[in-house]
């Protein structure tokens, strides 16, 4: 039994983290559910079955490790290394989050998937754009996007990857993914979320590369962070957040608007 245990307790400590967390992706979602026309609404809630983008926001983080869909977990991210760029940086041969989003676009664009496959490509769009603008899923090959990276965070040593997947959302803000749907989005004007939500996947990737190479020099090994680094990266926080559901809207607005 206590082998068993050693094991499972063994096995999770490897796993590595995906996306924002729950309250991340499903703040994208949501920002995006708002800011597609009704018709689109319609369609998406029709392809997912009769439920919100919401709802599976975070469904790929756990499908991912199942036999069907194993070979999407390279898919979250796009390691860049520091003195290269994504179209410098040696491609994954497995897919990385850049390709995949153009390919699933090209394919939901297509119209040739059958309903299953046209669910799971929305499944996985809905939870990807959210990954490409985490900043470190696109940090650096060499430390597995900060998974090698330890730090203290109000004390609590953390992987600087899961610090910025969860973590630090939680503290930039106690809100739930509604309040923090309606706080980016509301008081964003039309003019202003027409300019955010232009771009590329590459575009976006290498948005996310930036802000990453500023939070390497700010969170080296075993650096003590706490208030003034909250302070620092919550509007950050808010600029990723805001941009990946606008993004996810732009791209489902062209896939699904007639």
């Amino acid at each position: 039994m206590k082998r068993i245990l050693f094991t499972l307790v063994a096995l999770c400590a490897t796993l590595p983290s995906f996306g924002w967390g729950q309250k991340g992706h499903d703040t994208v979602a949501c920002i995006a559910e708002q800011n597609v026309s009704d018709e689109v609404r319609r369609r998406v809630e029709e392809v997912l079955g009769g439920r919100s983008m919401v709802y599976y926001a975070n469904w790929m983080d756990s499908a991912s490790y199942t036999q069907e869909y194993r070979y999407t977990k390279t898919w979250h991210y796009a390691n860049v290394d520091e003195g290269y760029t994504y179209a410098t940086m040696p491609k994954n041969k497995r897919g990385d989050v850049v390709q995949a989003i153009n390919d699933i676009v090209a394919r939901l664009k297509s119209g040739m998937l059958t309903a299953s496959e046209e669910r799971a490509n929305l499944r996985f769009l809905v939870h990807l754009v959210g990954d490409v603008h985490a900043p470190m899923h696109a940090g650096r090959l060499t430390d597995l996007g900060g998974n090698k990276v330890y730090v203290k965070f109000f004390g609590e040593k953390l992987k600087l990857h899961e610090l910025w997947d969860e973590h630090l959302v939680e503290a930039a803000h106690k809100w739930s993914h509604t309040e923090w749907c309606h706080q980016l989005n509301d008081y964003c004007s039309a003019e202003r979320k027409a300019e955010i939500a232009k771009g590329t996947p590459e575009d976006w990737l290498g948005e996310s590369h930036e802000v990453a190479k500023g939070i390497y020099l700010a969170s080296p090994r075993g650096k003590k962070l706490s208030y003034s680094y909250v302070n620092y990266y919550a509007p950050i926080i808010e600029e990723r957040l805001l941009a990946g559901g606008l993004r996810l809207a732009r791209l489902l607005n062209e896939i699904y608007g007639q």
